[in-house]
């Protein structure tokens, strides 16, 4: 007779057959629990006048302060330009990298030769495992004005004097989304790489069966048989609005291009940690987190309800 199903949750009884589990588990628990959840209790000083270097009342002796660091954000000059640069480099990133990025992915599961697409992966993937104080050095190498970008371009007589690429702020947007792009296309062809595996190969037999070729085949059934990964990236981008790559925008970012370079994440290292700002610091960080939640629920919702797809 096979041995009757266990319903339901028992505590006791889960703990003793999944000791093992449980114990391999607790240390990422902990860690979890002691740097992302134990920090939270820094947001106090958001709220609060706490001097950490002039004071001597603690956190939680400190006086509220009435909201006082979140209007001194709101009404930095710094504030709007910051918000409207971290929104538009992410907002074009997203338009440029998504579409290019599943256009990438689609051709290199077309091609048939495999010792061909594993080199095609491997150069792709290389740039991802580099970090951006190389990458990002070499591109400010490139686009120097004797770099070898505009070299190529005075030799084609498609410009007549160097362009200053990192040292003009209208260039700015480009770099920054160009070479995240350059950066991270292999890498993020991997998930639309691994949902296209999924898909059942029946009905790419069936396609080719009534005459469908790659291309329709490619975009009747490959695509919307990646269509809930893809949600979930979009709903993930959209989330990320207010998150920029810090590393690069710091590495790419000087005092010439800073009107259209200066980000949020930028802006809350130099008030942070260069100014000593401690406060208004965390103020702009919890005001980041909190809008960043909201656009995560409208984009769940509004992928639910138009797609039938979502994060949760």
């Amino acid at each position: 007779m096979a041995p009757r199903k266990q319903k339901g949750f028992r505590l006791g009884y889960d703990f003793r057959t999944q000791f093992e589990l449980k114990v391999m588990l607790w240390p990422a628990v902990l860690l979890i629990f002691l740097f992302d959840f134990t920090p939270l209790f820094g947001l106090l000083i958001a709220f609060k006048n706490y001097e950490p270097i002039m004071g001597v009342q603690g956190i939680f002796t400190s006086g509220w302060n009435d909201f006082q660091h979140f209007i001194r954000v709101f009404q930095n000059f710094q504030f709007w330009p910051m918000v409207r640069n971290t929104l538009g480099i992410n907002l074009l990133g997203a338009l440029v990298a998504i579409p290019i990025t599943i256009v990438f992915a689609l051709l290199l599961n077309e091609i048939k030769h495999p010792k061909f697409k594993s080199l095609v992966q491997t150069v792709t993937y290389l740039p991802h495992f580099l970090s951006w104080v190389i990458f990002g050095g070499l591109f400010i190498t490139l686009l120097n004005s004797t770099g070898i970008v505009n070299f190529l371009l005075l030799e084609f007589h498609l410009i007549d004097k160097p362009i200053q690429f990192l040292a003009d702020p209208k260039y700015f947007w480009g770099v920054a989304i160009g070479t995240g792009l350059l950066k991270d296309i292999g890498w993020g062809a991997i998930l639309y790489l691994a949902a296209m595996a999924g898909v059942d190969q029946s009905l790419y037999e069936a396609a080719a069966i009534d005459g469908a070729g790659r291309f329709k085949r490619m975009i009747n059934i490959t695509i919307p048989g990646i269509m809930p990964t893809l949600m979930v990236l979009i709903i993930f981008a959209v989330s990320g609005m207010l998150n920029n790559n810090f590393t690069q925008i710091y590495v790419l970012q000087n005092s010439l291009n800073l009107p259209t370079s200066q980000v949020i994440d930028t802006f809350v290292y130099q008030t942070g940690l260069l100014q000593f700002q401690f406060a208004s610091a965390t103020a702009i960080g919890l005001l980041k987190t909190v809008f960043a939640l909201m656009l995560l629920i409208g984009a769940n919702a509004l992928s639910k309800k138009i797609t039938k797809t979502g994060l949760f």
